[in-house]
């Protein structure tokens, strides 16, 4: 599903489907979809549900408030595989087959609502094929140490075009391609493997490019400016690590997978000044976040993307998007 402002959203479909137009609103009843989609209210438009299975007591012929669907597509989370109702007739996947009405699920549909809620109902098109946002308004360069896809997707919802380089690629490589900003992204093992990235990493951050790491290039962020990291014990790893955000006083459930982190105390990163600490983890007081004390550069051990995981901790995305907005302002 695309929308008209560029967002755009993953899903599957049982069956083939032609491009379908309409205005994209939500709607929270846990039952009654029969009736919300005969309703002739709806239509023309594409209604997401909010409910997490939709589908499961089937159709039946007397509760429907019109002779047909007037809904132009349905997006759900999960469409149930089997329906029981002693009214049922037929499954609403078949129901809806017969009159042309595509169905679209594993739609993230908590994200989609909330981006509708926030940004208010617009016009959108269910389609199948690929989209890219070549004509973005923000350029982001991100090295792929081992790039989560959810990270590109999220970004790319939020108006930025990314090339991913190698973590062999030098400064002058990169500041060809001409980003607005830089991403070091997520990545395995020990962050010293990759050291011989730590001069190009220095040399563009320090240039004032506004910068977002996340996992490893957290960790490399933090080596860059003369950071020290160590391995941990055993590791963090799962969805459900409570981490303190040092600026609101917050409790983030954040996802995490890594076994180094960045070392340190109270609110310094250890073999620098350059650095400070934003975030800490609340089980073991590992350094969760690091940001430079002058130029537009933050990190975070953990996932924002999640995937899978809790979104508390999203808004770091939207933070690194008014970071670059504001350098464009200031050329």
């Amino acid at each position: 599903m695309l929308l008209e402002d560029g967002a755009w959203f993953r899903g599957s479909t049982r069956r083939s489907l032609d491009p379908v137009p309409g205005e994209v609103v939500f709607t929270t009843n846990l039952t009654g979809y029969q009736e919300v989609f005969t309703d002739p209210s709806y239509l023309g438009q594409i209604v997401v549900m909010t409910a997490t299975m939709i589908g499961n007591y089937g159709i039946n012929p007397e509760d429907v408030e019109s002779d047909k669907p007037q809904v132009t597509a349905v997006v759900v989370r999960e469409l149930a595989r089997e329906h029981s109702n002693w009214r049922a007739t037929a499954s609403l996947d078949d129901w809806l087959a017969e009159r042309s009405v595509p169905v679209i699920e594993g739609v993230d549909t908590r994200r989609l609502t909330r981006h509708i809620r926030t940004a208010g109902a617009m016009r959108g098109i269910v389609a199948e094929g690929t989209v890219g946002p070549a004509d973005a308004p923000r350029h982001v360069v991100a090295y792929d140490f081992g790039m989560k896809r959810n990270i590109v997707r999220i970004l790319n919802a939020l108006g930025c075009r990314v090339t991913a380089v190698p973590s062999s690629a030098p400064a002058a490589q990169v500041r060809e391609l001409n980003p607005d900003g830089l991403f070091l992204s997520n990545g395995p093992g020990d962050p010293a493997a990759v050291r011989y990235v730590l001069p190009a990493l220095r040399e563009l951050v320090g240039s004032g490019m506004p910068t977002f790491g996340i996992c490893l290039g957290h960790q490399l962020l933090a080596l860059a400016f003369g950071g020290e990291t160590e391995k941990l014990p055993y590791g963090h790893r799962g969805g459900n690590h409570p981490v303190r955000d040092f600026s609101t006083d917050r409790i983030l459930i954040t996802s995490q997978n890594h076994g180094f982190a960045v070392r340190g105390s109270s609110k310094a990163v250890s073999g620098t000044k350059e650095l400070e600490v934003t975030h800490r983890n609340l089980n073991d007081g590992t350094v969760e976040g690091v940001r430079h004390v002058e130029l537009p550069a933050f990190a975070v051990q953990y996932h924002p993307e999640a995937s899978p995981g809790p979104h508390d901790a999203q808004g770091h995305f939207a933070e690194f998007v008014q970071a670059l907005d504001s350098q464009r302002l200031s050329r």
